[in-house]
């Protein structure tokens, strides 16, 4: 047992978590939302994050290339070098309640963050992102400034466009977050694949109806 599987409840939540996240960072190249080691994901337990390692192909990843760190960033467990987009992960899991992180380099999502400010409410489902999705301003990769962007953008969301780079999503699990990426995906492919239709704009819910049926989703599936 390392120091760092000593300070969770559970050791086994850590080796049972990284095969999650490596998991699902396969299927997003699987399903196309990324190419490459491009787009990353992580997850918390506890105090330790895990997240993918910069660089490194997914397929390669095993259970001995757990990379997990603090929520300052400090390396807490593993040898290989965390992903470049860390400060972003930090920054959502110390300002929200996010157990789980996706994001990806998806071709309509992030065609859409060089067209709006705000994807259009073209279907209600926006709803589950906690309303217009918006698109937080260019910053390099892997920056403070770019953490800091992201925030602003998720104020009251769990999803958000990053401009001319791609998406981000949260949620209480890894399948929440990933789900609701393909979610913003396929919005913003619907919208795109609308817009584009000649002598045609696409109708647009208003702010009341998508609240509408963000009260409606709040009873929605198996109890």
């Amino acid at each position: 047992m390392t120091a760092t599987e000593d300070r969770i409840a559970d050791p086994g939540e850590i080796p049972r978590t990284w095969a999650d996240v490596v998991s699902t960072a396969r299927r997003t190249t699987s399903e196309g939302l990324v190419v490459g080691t491009s787009g990353n994901v992580s997850a918390r337990v506890g105090d330790v994050v895990l997240v993918t390692p910069s660089g490194v192909p997914y397929d390669r990843l095993g259970p001995d290339d757990a990379v997990g760190v603090d929520l300052d960033g400090r390396r807490v467990l593993g040898g290989l070098t965390p992903t470049s987009e860390l400060p972003m992960h930090l920054a959502v899991y110390r300002a929200t309640d996010a157990r789980a992180i996706v994001h990806t380099h998806a071709v309509h999502a992030t065609a859409v963050s060089t067209l709006v400010d705000e994807l259009p409410l073209v279907h209600y489902m926006a709803a589950a992102l906690g309303g217009p999705v918006r698109v937080a301003p260019y910053a390099l990769y892997g920056t403070e400034e770019l953490a800091g962007h992201l925030l602003a953008a998720l104020d009251g969301r769990t999803g958000a466009l990053l401009r001319n780079h791609g998406t981000v999503t949260y949620g209480s699990t890894l399948d929440q977050a990933y789900d609701r990426t393909a979610q913003l995906e396929w919005m913003c492919r619907l919208w795109l694949t609308a817009a584009t239709v000649p002598g045609h704009t696409p109708t647009l819910l208003t702010g009341a109806q998508v609240a509408e049926v963000a009260e409606k989703l709040r009873g929605y599936g198996q109890r």
